[in-house]
């Protein structure tokens, strides 16, 4: 069983339209949409959700009027001044952080599991997908993430061939959760200076937890000069460019349609040379890395 990562350095890029073909060229998988902060790639897969639990991000202290004496311990040493001075906390300025219960005298702190989103185990007609909804403004994205890769090897471990993982852009503590174990990388560029940079971010990352790295480069002809730009660096640095894709007015009408790109084109036999040109750089991903 193979983890395949499609990751992107910024959004934008058409991570999840890569996701997405890949979902439809790929037998025998499972889904997981990493993205927990803004999750999109259910748009195009259509789940049917089967199993819906609570994600507990963390902890969320309580004062227990009964017990507390007002000393104001909990007041003087709270980092993040969530404790007001009628002994109510905020708990959109609580961390979870667990220090006032150690501290206070009269053990009048309670702390209670903070519900911070939801995951979902759901059925595809690709396969099965894992996924969430991570609340507004909560945190521990990258607790979510590796709960959600968690089940997806549970689920793949019992007859699957492979994990693919729609990763969330940037570097950040989610991207790593995402990338950590995997055994490919296919990282997602456009040619724009931003571009360049974050996927040279990306590339480091990979670099760092020592994963293979291929890069896509979309929209390639919108900016051809940028896109040599990138080749010339990447090839410096010893990193494949697998392929490059144009812009293309049937991929936009593939995501407002909500229909994953290579099933589009099968469908409406509209894009057809670019359909087959993704299928293409997978299979050579694919025979060159496994």
């Amino acid at each position: 069983m193979k983890q395949i990562l499609v990751i992107s350095g910024k959004g934008g890029t058409g991570k999840t339209v890569i996701s997405g073909c890949l979902a439809v060229f790929l037998d025998n998988k499972v889904i997981v949409d990493a993205d927990v902060d803004a999750a999109n790639l259910y748009l195009l897969l259509h789940p049917k959700i089967k199993e819906v639990h609570k994600f507990i991000g963390g902890k969320l202290a309580e004062i227990d009027k009964e017990k507390c004496s007002q000393c104001g311990t909990c007041r003087e040493i709270c980092k993040f001044s969530a404790i007001s001075k009628d002994f109510e906390i905020d708990p959109l300025f609580c961390e979870g952080c667990t220090i006032c219960s150690y501290f206070c005298p009269e053990s009048a702190i309670i702390l209670k599991d903070r519900i911070s989103g939801e995951f979902f185990i759901s059925e595809t007609k690709y396969g099965p997908l894992i996924h969430a909804r991570l609340g507004i403004a909560q945190e521990n994205s990258g607790k979510l993430v590796a709960k959600l890769r968690e089940l997806a090897k549970n689920i793949a471990e019992e007859n699957k061939d492979f994990i693919i993982i729609d990763g969330p852009p940037g570097v950040g503590c989610p991207v790593m959760a995402s990338m950590t174990g995997v055994d490919l990388i296919i990282a997602v560029t456009e040619p724009t200076l931003s571009g360049i940079h974050d996927l040279e971010r990306v590339v480091d990352l990979a670099n760092h937890f020592k994963i293979p790295v291929k890069v896509i480069i979309n929209k390639f002809d919108l900016n051809s000069q940028m896109s040599l730009q990138i080749e010339k660096s990447l090839k410096e640095r010893k990193i494949e460019v697998i392929g490059k894709i144009p812009f293309s007015e049937e991929i936009v009408d593939s995501v407002k349609r909500q229909i994953p790109f290579l099933e589009y084109a099968k469908t409406y036999n509209k894009g057809l040379k670019v359909a087959e040109n993704i299928e293409k750089i997978f299979y050579n991903a694919l025979s060159s890395t496994f």
